[in-house]
């Protein structure tokens, strides 16, 4: 049983080292703003967000290997697509990527699983369905929305 333990323990702490060397590997001179190799790969228009996407992977791979529900891998995914998403979009989205540290979130939520697993795949379930709904909603609205401006434009 302490194999088990000891597999888990290298596990996470490869995750963390991981989401520290992609969130906050540098402490920008003179502030405490903190920034890793996701950032700087960000940069790269149009492949640097998708490579940075690819390494955050890792992660949720180790959380799978762990036996995560799926609630926290959707969670998890959700982070990364949020900084993938977001970070693609020119200056902005390299300011957002500097903030959002969805590799750091993303360890949080393994070793809350690790340490807590029925808390933390209800906490995700929630969040997820939570998103689900909002998203479902926005595309009804968008819907609704598309077929106003169809009939505006016919008459």
């Amino acid at each position: 049983m302490n194999d088990a333990r000891d597999v888990t323990d290298a596990s996470v702490g490869r995750a963390r080292a991981l989401a520290r060397l992609l969130d906050s590997a540098v402490t920008v001179p003179g502030t405490n703003i903190r920034v890793g190799a996701d950032s700087l790969i960000g940069l790269i228009p149009g492949l640097g967000d998708v490579a940075g996407a690819v390494l955050s992977g890792y992660i949720v791979l180790v959380a799978t290997r762990l036996g995560a529900p799926a609630s926290v891998v959707a969670r998890m995914l959700l982070n990364i697509g949020i900084d993938t998403l977001v970070g693609s979009v020119p200056v902005l989205g390299d300011l957002f990527d500097v903030a959002w540290k969805s590799n750091q979130m993303n360890v949080s939520l393994l070793e809350r699983h690790v340490g807590a697993p029925v808390a933390t795949r209800r906490t995700s379930r929630w969040l997820v369905t939570g998103v689900v709904v909002v998203a479902i909603g926005l595309f009804v609205l968008a819907g609704v929305g598309a077929i106003a401006l169809i009939r505006a434009l016919l008459r």
